[in-house]
């Protein structure tokens, strides 16, 4: 071998040695960093020269499986969070504040009130029942607007956070463009790409789809394009309050309805999904139950007209307030009747006599104290049975007691099928991400004990044109 070229040899060595010594230090710093990839030097020979090519380790159909994974577990979570609120604040049945536990309240106080109708501390604690089992409902309906309004208001901050991801993304596409058309590296533009889309697949379910000249489109899971040569515009309507029938706006991208009844490509998953089936399904479901207890205890406590019959019922111990024809809200309207209520001098008679609509409802014309043919109706009535449709998921015939504990049971059912479905995605997503990091991850061990092989290469190296340094000076000291 001539010492011209065992010089070149060695000094390619070592710039070879160096380059992949660097890379390995680069995936022991980023052996921490989850958006990280392995990155791997290898040797190119060519023309007689050396060269290093990096290139990232990657598994599609790994991250493709993180991204479900990461899409379906937001959603869940996003559900669990709003149906945990709507269990706590309005209780289930144990629970002595909730609209179940206050119509057994009230079922009691008026049989106790039948079997002692002169005693008018009981006929109070009856009327306080009423109002109790009012102020619950009222409560409960509060509880769905507020639940409502704060996923409201999560979404918009999710549309705010795609829209921001959305233009880090498009400044990282077009690094990795930039950097395929060059032929440079741009390992590290795929990881910043990469880690963006991850960030995004939390928010709304994602799939993609590779372009040529290294560009990568971004499509919602129900088919809308999110990202196609440029970032596409989220938009949400901000609702301000949320009343009875209020209909919160749809989120649209590029002008494309993707959440609510009339999306063509609704989400399948992704927080965006779980806020927006709270907001506009399960909420308002909830609430139509509470409004049909509501419309029901009006129908059950109304006065007939006794006089002339025909002119139909009017309503008794609850109302709904004037002019309020339809049930929507009911729960959120409902009070006890101003005319038996003591705290705005009412009297407390009427409950057990009628009359609350004039003398021609009334059921005891002779106000006889110990009647008590109303208040055994009323307690007759409440246990009933009725038909109830405040939805698909209650339809049927149920007392007013069974109705309310049927409503408390089905929230609780909801909360408990969310929790197991958000612990199951947890576990999913974990073993996904295991999975993907033992793929294209860094092993700190494996790193560490290459970068002492390529030193050991690059003192051989070292030593070899340190040798020919030493015959070159031989050979001039000869040549004076």
């Amino acid at each position: 071998m001539g010492l011209s070229l065992a010089l070149n040899t060695a000094r390619t060595s070592l710039v070879a040695t160096s380059s992949q010594i660097a890379v390995a230090s680069r995936n022991i710093a980023g052996a921490n960093d989850a958006s990280y990839a392995r990155k791997i030097a290898t040797l190119v020979t060519g023309g007689g020269a050396v060269r290093v090519v990096i290139a990232r380790a990657s598994d599609a159909a790994l991250f493709a499986r993180k991204l479900d994974a990461t899409s379906a577990s937001a959603e869940r979570n996003a559900l669990l969070g709003g149906l945990t609120t709507l269990s706590r604040t309005v209780g289930d049945t144990a629970d002595a504040t909730s609209p179940a536990a206050r119509l057994g309240a009230l079922n009691a106080a008026l049989q106790a009130a039948a079997n002692q109708p002169d005693k008018t501390a009981i006929l109070r604690t009856a009327v306080d029942a009423a109002r109790d089992l009012a102020g619950s409902l009222n409560t409960a309906a509060e509880s769905v607007h507020g639940v409502r309004l704060e996923a409201d208001k999560a979404m918009s901050a999710s549309v705010a956070r795609i829209n921001d991801l959305l233009v880090q993304y498009d400044a990282a596409n077009r690094a990795v463009i930039r950097g395929t058309a060059e032929g440079s590296d741009i390992s590290d533009s795929l990881d910043d790409r990469d880690r963006i889309i991850a960030a995004l697949s939390e928010e709304v379910g994602l799939t993609t789809v590779e372009r040529e000249g290294g560009d990568l489109a971004l499509y919602t899971d129900g088919g809308v394009p999110l990202f196609e040569r440029t970032a596409r515009s989220v938009t949400l309507a901000a609702t301000a309050a949320f009343a009875p029938g209020t209909v919160g706006a749809a989120v649209t991208v590029d002008g494309v309805p993707v959440t609510g009844s009339a999306s063509p490509m609704p989400l399948a998953s992704g927080r965006l999904a779980g806020l927006a089936a709270l907001r506009d399904d399960l909420a308002p479901a909830y609430e139509a139950q509470l409004d049909a207890i509501a419309g029901a205890l009006v129908e059950v406590f109304a006065e007939t007209d006794k006089v002339t019959p025909s002119a139909g019922d009017r309503p008794g111990l609850f109302t709904l307030g004037a002019g309020a024809a339809s049930t929507a809200g009911s729960a959120a309207r409902i009070r006890i009747n101003p005319a038996v209520d003591p705290q705005r001098g009412g009297d407390l008679a009427l409950l057990r006599d009628g009359g609350m609509n004039g003398a021609a409802y009334r059921d005891n014309p002779a106000t006889d104290a110990a009647y008590s043919g109303r208040l055994r109706g009323l307690a007759a009535a409440l246990a009933a049975e009725r038909g109830f449709d405040p939805g698909a998921d209650l339809k049927g015939s149920a007392s007013l007691l069974g109705f309310a504990a049927a409503s408390a049971g089905w929230l609780e059912a909801k909360r408990k099928d969310a929790a197991a479905a958000a612990e199951y995605q947890a576990t999913l997503l974990g073993r996904a991400g295991d999975a993907l990091s033992n793929a294209v991850g860094v092993n700190g061990d494996d790193e560490t004990a290459q970068t002492l092989q390529l030193e050991r290469s690059y003192t051989a190296s070292a030593k070899l044109l340190t040798l020919v340094d030493d015959l070159l000076r031989t050979l001039l000291d000869a040549v004076r």
